[in-house]
């Protein structure tokens, strides 16, 4: 069975796009999957270092307001249509799957071309342009939320790896804080802001510390790789610990050591801090969509978090929230516990049988005919 994925850009398309070639190859052994992303997104390292080939396309933004790119637009997608179309023809795809981003909708359109079948996975809860685009003809539309607006969607959650799937985190959570260099006790807030960074989160924990000192809650920062270089002006702790790191390969291992997390509310994080229960402070990215803050409802609905708007979070509210929380270990252990019960943890199972299912000509229930 010849499978390609194409997705890329950040990790929250390639986090599941890899979650679930895993468990294509672990519900077909034989099966050969192929990787489609672009030349300047996290795929080029984020794909091999999981063992599967990739190939690149063009990346093609779709422009959302009247600029020159609009104008250009046409050409650059037949561009990229053809390069995916000779990529499917030479692997001899026999179904694709798309995760959305710039590499994801020419391949989409190149399959249909071809009369290859399509799966689309759309993980956020406002449905992106490139998968709203593939979704019209696909013949299964996986999403994570329910409310997406898609048209005939199947809601199997989003894939994860197995390390986050199958986590447990008080038992790795000596090992984990261990392998950051932190204290094996004491109270931990891991802040990310996703692959990408987020500058105001980092400004806010960075202006946090001297209070989260004196509550002797340490912080594990994760900057993003952008935002590590910019100097910083740490104060001396005496009561805690920061650790400030560029990226985290095995975030499971992050979330292992964290009591909290402030975090963007990016469609893997939700997810992920779901699955695991661990509670977190999420913030919006405050322009796009608005999908970020729909990613959020379902986990803050449930008691599992808490929202906090972009132009609200100052060093000092952050402070006061996560004081709050730290010292209340009863209320941190019933945010995880309901977090657990809202996301699947087997998403990526899903989403692979209907890929299979795909592949071999059967139609699910919910499928476009």
């Amino acid at each position: 069975m010849r499978i390609v994925l194409a997705g890329g850009g950040t990790t929250g398309h390639i986090s599941p796009m890899l979650a679930t070639a895993a468990a294509l190859v672990e519900q077909v052994p034989t099966a050969a999957i192929t990787c489609v992303g672009t030349p300047v997104g996290l795929e080029t390292s984020l794909v091999p270092q999981a063992g599967f080939p990739l190939r690149v396309v063009d990346p093609v933004p779709l422009p959302r307001t009247v600029s020159i790119g609009l104008a250009t637009l046409p050409f650059r997608i037949l561009k990229s249509v053809g390069q995916a179309k000779a990529i499917l023809g030479e692997v001899g795809a026999e179904v694709v799957v798309g995760f959305g981003g710039y590499a994801s909708l020419p391949v989409c359109l190149a399959a249909r071309r071809a009369r290859i079948p399509v799966v689309v996975h759309e993980a956020n809860a406002v449905a992106g342009l490139a998968n709203r685009i593939a979704a019209r003809f696909a013949v299964a539309v996986c999403v994570a939320f329910a409310n997406t607006g898609l048209r005939r969607q199947i809601v199997t959650g989003t894939p994860v790896s197995q390390r986050v799937a199958g986590l447990d985190r008080p038992a790795e959570r000596l090992a984990a804080r261990a392998s950051f260099g932190l204290d094996p006790s004491g109270t931990v807030l891991l802040v990310s802001g996703g692959s990408q960074g987020a500058q105001s989160l980092n400004a806010a924990v960075v202006g946090a510390l001297p209070d989260l000192d004196k509550a002797g809650v340490s912080v594990l920062h994760v900057t993003g790789k952008k935002n590590f270089g910019s100097p910083v002006d740490v104060p001396s702790l005496t009561h805690a610990q920061y650790v400030r790191v560029p990226y985290v390969d095995r975030m499971d291992m992050a979330y292992a050591a964290a009591d909290l997390m402030l975090a963007r509310s990016g469609a893997a994080t939700v997810t992920e801090t779901a699955i695991v229960g661990l509670p977190a402070i999420f913030v919006p990215l405050p322009h796009g969509n608005g999908e970020q803050a729909k990613n959020a409802a379902g986990v803050v609905a449930a008691g599992a978090g808490e929202l906090i708007a972009d132009a609200d979070l100052t060093s000092a509210c952050l402070a006061e929230e996560v004081t709050r929380l730290s010292a209340d270990p009863a209320t941190l252990e019933r945010m995880g516990s309901a977090a657990r019960g809202v996301m699947p943890r087997d998403a990526a199972q899903r989403v692979a049988h209907l890929v299979i299912q795909a592949a071999s000509g059967t139609p699910h229930p919910g499928a476009k005919p």
